[in-house]
């Protein structure tokens, strides 16, 4: 019984702190009070007020809207890389889980060097090479998270390639690919789906540390890292310069490990 109420838990307060995340940084790609990037001298370093509920910056920024339009970025970033790692991941491991052979010795032999590397490390690598920008982070990142996404399908795929139903499949004449796509694909959805969620959840703190060291997303776009890493020279003076951004950005990674949490304990 307390076991069903943390999964009920997990998975309700995960699912409703996403749900706010995504609600707030959607309406930030549409509206905002204010324009993100309008700087107003007669409002720096301003205080929470009806006009600008969060403040203003050192540039009399309003912060709401810098949060909103930092946030959409920041998981936009994460999803596109997310969305790459997944694919070519989703890939590599279906074609050596499936096959096996001399396909999976070498592909899985260099998913593990790749995998031996912390993925903010390797993304590293990859911007000091391509140069920074929000397209080199994305990709960097995303070439970073395929070893993880590749070895929990090929695992998926060595366990499923055997079963009645991919036998039936077979007698009944599919081909690899569609059996591959079609028939076990489907069936890793359980055990994919929750790293998926943990995926973003690298991917956002991934990208908030990039834009934090300033190799990410960059002036005068916004996103939570760029803010904080901004913010740092005025802590005592303008405090909800790095406390909204903050917030905001735990609020988002806390959302996506319970509801990560949540999925997995549901599929248990």
């Amino acid at each position: 019984m307390k076991r069903m109420k943390k999964k009920n838990f997990n998975l309700i307060c995960g699912g409703a702190l996403t749900l706010f995340v995504l609600l707030f940084v959607g309406l930030g790609f549409f509206w905002t009070p204010w324009d993100p990037n309008a700087m107003d001298e007669t409002a720096r370093f301003a205080g929470m007020s009806l006009a600008h509920p969060f403040g203003c910056d050192n540039f009399g920024r309003d912060l709401l809207s810098r949060v909103m339009k930092g946030g959409g970025m920041t998981l936009a970033i994460a999803a596109a890389t997310v969305a790459v790692g997944t694919f070519f991941g989703v890939l590599i491991g279906a074609f050596t889980g499936y096959f096996g052979g001399w396909l999976d010795e070498v592909l899985m032999r260099v998913n593990d060097v790749l995998f031996a590397f912390p993925s903010i490390l390797l993304a590293l690598v990859f911007i000091s090479v391509l140069g920074s920008g929000k397209g080199n982070v994305i990709l960097a990142l995303g070439v970073a998270f395929i070893p993880s996404f590749a070895r929990i399908v090929r695992g998926e795929f060595i366990r499923c390639k055997n079963m009645d139903y991919v036998k039936l499949a077979r007698l009944a004449g599919a081909g690899s690919l569609r059996i591959m796509f079609v028939h076990i694909l489907p069936n890793t959805i359980q055990v994919l789906l929750p790293a998926v969620m943990i995926g973003f959840n690298n991917a956002v703190l991934a990208e908030a540390g990039m834009s934090y060291l300033g190799i990410g997303v960059q002036p005068p776009d916004s996103s939570l890292g760029r803010m904080l890493s901004e913010s740092q020279s005025y802590l005592f003076t303008s405090p909800g310069s790095a406390l909204f951004p903050g917030l905001f950005l735990v609020l988002m990674v806390l959302g996506f490990t319970l509801l990560a949490d949540g999925l997995r304990e549901r599929n248990a």
